[in-house]
């Protein structure tokens, strides 16, 4: 399906003012390039930093992508209409980490999914029995805490405890990888939810871009789509509910941290969620990045240190409040998407990424992995010593 998009739909507001790096697929060199956004124009830096990777190991990353003069450039309209040169997800060799249970009202509804056993219609009225009882023990805790651990005392003796609560509010979060590097989609692109799924949602999320020091260097929008069904009958059935076919979205830039936008900045973040359907739905909603149950930098210790390394840097996908609960079609059974839906996750400091949803089986095939990547380097003699 696609969409052409043009530069009202993506940029950030402060554009002029943001250090952005993005990916292009460049038909001309048969793969893809490293770009900055300067003004309408898109800037090639490939031939100084092959990979998007390997230009966030550079500690003067943020001075390099606003001062070298790049090479190739394209005119912004003609890439965002996707006729030549088309926006990717603006990472690459990155392991697709995300966090999940990290805000209070998703927290909630992942509690209801498992109580439901998957099913919408029963949705409604576990969240009317058990939704304000867990509620009123969960909303102000910290996770970890003393108080946290009594807490679950109290529930396991109600018989309310669940594996969800567990991640939520006890001393670790849930880490998991999202999908495998190089398959995430990026603006304009079809999402793939797959065809034998009837619950699912998108999750509008703040990604934060981390170097292989462990280090946030970066933020960007992502959609970590989701099959509420398959997950709700079994946690053990979280690759197939989260990693299919275009199911992983990035984009449309990564915004590099410098003086102007900082890691307090990232956390101030409001993420906005439209969603237009080709019935005429529309959904609404913000997700207030400040209102997320653990630091930012606590999700990134849990994913990065003396227990693990990423040679390649990682993006962490770091949860979402979503978890649409507005009837679309049958009453009391809640919100799913359909074929044709536009997705548009937005923030006024991150630019807006849109994406139209498609069943994961119809979606473009992911066929552009590493070793295509290796190949289509060296070929245009990108590999080794840069300049």
């Amino acid at each position: 399906m696609g969409l052409s998009l043009d530069a009202a739909d993506v940029l950030p507001r402060d554009a002029a003012d943001a250090t952005l790096v993005a990916r292009v697929f460049d038909p001309a060199a048969g793969g893809p390039s490293v770009v900055t956004i300067r003004g309408d124009q898109v800037v090639d830096l490939t031939p100084w930093a092959p990979t998007v990777s390997a230009l966030l190991e550079r500690p003067d990353a943020p001075d390099f992508v606003r001062d070298h003069p790049g090479g190739t450039t394209w005119p912004l309209a003609d890439v965002l209409a996707g006729a030549g040169p088309r926006f990717l997800a603006p990472v690459d060799l990155q392991v697709l980490k995300a966090a999940g249970v990290t805000f209070v009202r998703s927290m909630l509804e992942r509690v209801i999914e498992e109580r439901a056993d998957g099913d919408p219609a029963r949705a409604e009225e576990v969240r009317a029995k058990v939704g304000a009882i867990v509620r009123g023990h969960i909303s102000h805790l910290k996770p970890g805490s003393a108080e946290a651990a009594e807490v679950k005392r109290v529930l396991q003796a109600e018989g309310l405890w669940s594996q969800y609560l567990e991640v939520g509010i006890g001393p670790d979060p849930e880490i998991f990888t999202k999908a495998p590097v190089l398959s995430a989609v990026g603006p304009g692109a079809d999402i793939g939810v797959l065809a034998r799924s009837a619950w699912n949602n998108p999750e509008p999320e703040l990604v934060l871009v981390v170097n292989s020091s462990g280090k946030p260097v970066g933020a960007t929008l992502g959609n970590d789509v989701n099959l509420r069904d398959f997950e709700g009958r079994s946690a053990l059935l979280l690759t197939e509910a989260k990693d299919n076919n275009a199911s992983c979205a990035i984009g449309p830039f990564l915004r590099l941290f410098d003086d102007g936008f900082t890691l307090a900045d990232a956390k101030a973040t409001e993420i906005a969620l439209d969603i237009t359907g080709p019935d005429g739905f529309e959904l609404h909603g913000v997700n207030p990045v400040s209102e997320i149950s653990r630091e930012l930098e606590d999700l990134v210790s849990h994913a990065f240190g003396a227990h693990h390394r990423y040679p390649d840097g990682f993006v962490l996908f770091t949860g979402t409040m979503f978890a649409p609960t507005e009837d679309r079609d049958q009453a009391g059974e809640g919100f799913t998407h359909k074929v044709g839906d536009v997705v548009r996750i937005s923030s006024p400091r991150l630019g807006a990424l849109t994406n139209v949803v498609n069943t994961a089986e119809d979606a473009e095939d992911w066929t552009f992995g590493i070793s295509a990547l290796m190949q289509n380097l060296a070929a245009r003699g990108l590999l080794g010593p840069r300049p």
